[in-house]
C-alpha cells in the first residue's frame, strides 16, 4: 500500500472562499492563532500567538474565528473530490485527508504524476497544501505536517525518512512533550534511537503503539470515507456576493466534489441545480443540462460559466449548493486502438449552445414511425437518436414546403440539369386522413437522389405535378 497525505495548513482561514490572500488575516481558537496566511506571517504574526499579540503587530488584522463545523463540510467536500483519483480514503484529522493510491497509479502514468495532477486541482480551488507519499498512512501525515514532501515507497525507508522530523508531529500533549524534551529528543531520531520498553513505561503503550504504526511493524487499521448516495453539497460565502462572476469560483468547489463523487459510483449526470440562496432568505435555481450523461469536470464547468453570465441575481448571495437529483451508471467507453480521438465534439457544444441561448433555442431531431417525409422526423429537446436506416437514407433539412423545379425535355434543373444519382424511392400513404381539415393527406411520390452541377446533394421527388425540391443532403 502507499498513502498520499493531503494536508491543508491554512484550512481554517480557506473555508472562507471569499478571504483576500493578499491581506493580513487569521484564524483564532480559544484566543491564540491556529492558521494564517502568507501576509500575516511576513507581518511578524506566528502560530499560537495570542490575539492580542497579533492584533499589535498588525492592527489591520482580519479575525475569523475557528469553525469547526465549517471545516468538516468543507472537508467533507474534498473527500469527495479526491474520488476522482482514488475510492480508498480516510480523513487524519480535522484538515487533512490520506489517499490510498497504490492501486490506480497506473491510471495517472505514475505516482508523482497522480501527485501533482491532484496539487493542481486544489491550487485552482484556491487551497493551499502540502503533500507527501509514505507505505504508512501515519508516516505520509508526519511528513507533509513537517513540511517535508518526499516521497517514500519501502518500508525499510521509513526510519531514515522519519528522523529529521521534529517531535511536534506527534501531537502528544504539554506532559509528554515536556518529559521527551527533559530526556533530550529534539526529534524523531533521537525517540527511535531509545528503547522502545523504557518509552512505553515513561510515555504509555500507546506511545509505542504509535511508532510501531507508523514504521509499519503493526497494521493501521482505520475507518475508510464512506462516499454517500445522493450528492449535496452547501458551502457558505464569507461575504454576501453580488455579482455572477464572483460565485464562480466558488461554485467550482461544489462542481469538483460532484465529479469526484460521479467518478466513484461510476455515474453521469444529465442535469444538476445550482442553488442560491439569497440574503433575504430566497432560493434561485439554477439547471445546468447536458445532452448526455456526463461526470466530465471540465464540461460542467464550462455549462456553468455559461448559465452564470446569463443568470441576472435579484438579491446579493450568501450559500451555494449544488445537488444532483439523478445519476445514471456510464458504461466505461474503449481506448481508441490506432490514437484516434474518442468520442465526439458534439454534445458538449450542444451543452454549451443551452446554455447561453435557452432549452427552447436548441433541438434534437427525433425519427418517428411514419412514411411520408412532412411526419417521420420531430424536433425534441433530447439529443438526437443514432441513425436509423430510414433516417440515413433521407436529410435531415427539409424544406418547409417543397420547392418547384423547372424541367426541360422531362429532366429536372436547378442551375442546370440535376443528375438524378440514386432512386426512385416510392412513397405512397396517407389515404386515411384524406380530406380531413389541416391533414398532410395521401401522397405519391417518386424521390431521387440527385446531384448539381455545384456539388449540392439534393432529395428530390416526382409526383403528377411535377418536378420538386425536397431537401438537402449533408
Amino acid at each position: 500500500m502507499l498513502w498520499l497525505a493531503l494536508y491543508f495548513p491554512r484550512f481554517a482561514l480557506e473555508v472562507f472562499p471569499s478571504e483576500q490572500p493578499d491581506w493580513p488575516a487569521v484564524a483564532v481558537w480559544r484566543e491564540r492563532v491556529c492558521a494564517l496566511n502568507p501576509a500575516a506571517a511576513q507581518a511578524g504574526i506566528a502560530l499560537g500567538q495570542r490575539l492580542s499579540s497579533a492584533l499589535g503587530l498588525a492592527p489591520g488584522l482580519r479575525v475569523r474565528s475557528r469553525e469547526t463545523a465549517r471545516e468538516a463540510a468543507a472537508l467533507y467536500g474534498l473527500a469527495c473530490w479526491a474520488g476522482r483519483f482514488t475510492p480508498q480514503l480516510c480523513m487524519q484529522s480535522n484538515d487533512c485527508m490520506l489517499l490510498e493510491v497504490a492501486g490506480c497509479e497506473r491510471l495517472f502514468g505514475g505516482y508523482e504524476k497522480l501527485r501533482q495532477a491532484a496539487l493542481q486541482a486544489l491550487f485552482e480551488q484556491g487551497w493551499s497544501v502540502r503533500s507527501a507519499l509514505a507505505p504508512t498512512p501515519l508516516a505520509a501525515y508526519w511528513l507533509a505536517l513537517a513540511g517535508d514532501e518526499q516521497s517514500v515507497f519501502d518500508l525499510p525507508q521509513l526510519p531514515a525518512a522519519l528522523a529529521p522530523l521534529p517531535c511536534a508531529v506527534l501531537g502528544l500533549d504539554e506532559a509528554r512533550s515536556k518529559l521527551l524534551r527533559a530526556i533530550g529528543a529534539q526529534c524523531l531520531q533521537d525517540v527511535l534511537a531509545l528503547p522502545r520498553a523504557g518509552l512505553a513505561q515513561r510515555l504509555g503503550a500507546e506511545f509505542s503503539v504509535l511508532l510501531a504504526r507508523a514504521l509499519g511493524e503493526v497494521p493501521d487499521l482505520r475507518a475508510h470515507f464512506v462516499f454517500p448516495e445522493h450528492f449535496l453539497q452547501r458551502i457558505e460565502l464569507g461575504a454576501a456576493i453580488s455579482q455572477t462572476q464572483a460565485l464562480l469560483f466558488v461554485a467550482r468547489r461544489l462542481v469538483s466534489a460532484l465529479s469526484g463523487w460521479l467518478a466513484v459510483r461510476m455515474r453521469g449526470i444529465r442535469e444538476c441545480v445550482l442553488l442560491l440562496e439569497h440574503a433575504d432568505r430566497t432560493q434561485t435555481r439554477l439547471p445546468l443540462r447536458f445532452s448526455e450523461a456526463t461526470r466530465d469536470i471540465a464540461r460542467i464547468e464550462r455549462v456553468l460559466r455559461e448559465s452564470l453570465e446569463r443568470l441576472v441575481l435579484r438579491a446579493s448571495v450568501e450559500y451555494l449548493a449544488l445537488q444532483a437529483e439523478e445519476a445514471e451508471l456510464l458504461t466505461p467507453s474503449s481506448a481508441a486502438l490506432f490514437g484516434e480521438l474518442p468520442g465526439s465534439a458534439l454534445p458538449p457544444l450542444i451543452d454549451r449552445l443551452r446554455a447561453r441561448l435557452g432549452d427552447a433555442a436548441v433541438c434534437g431531431l427525433q425519427a418517428l414511425p411514419a412514411h411520408r417525409p412532412e411526419l417521420a422526423s420531430a424536433s425534441t429537446s433530447r439529443p438526437a437518436p443514432r441513425q436509423t436506416p430510414v433516417m440515413a437514407q433521407r436529410p435531415r433539412w427539409l424544406l418547409a414546403r417543397p420547392l418547384p423545379l423547372p424541367e426541360i425535355a422531362g429532366a429536372p434543373q436547378r442551375d442546370g440539369p440535376l443528375n438524378l444519382l440514386a432512386g426512385p424511392e416510392r412513397i405512397e400513404s396517407g389515404w386515411w386522413d384524406a380530406g380531413e381539415a389541416g391533414a398532410l393527406g395521401e401522397l405519391r411520390r417518386d424521390y431521387f437522389v440527385a446531384l448539381t452541377r455545384r456539388g449540392e446533394c439534393l432529395w428530390v421527388f416526382r409526383d403528377a405535378e411535377g418536378w420538386f425540391l425536397h431537401g438537402f443532403f449533408a
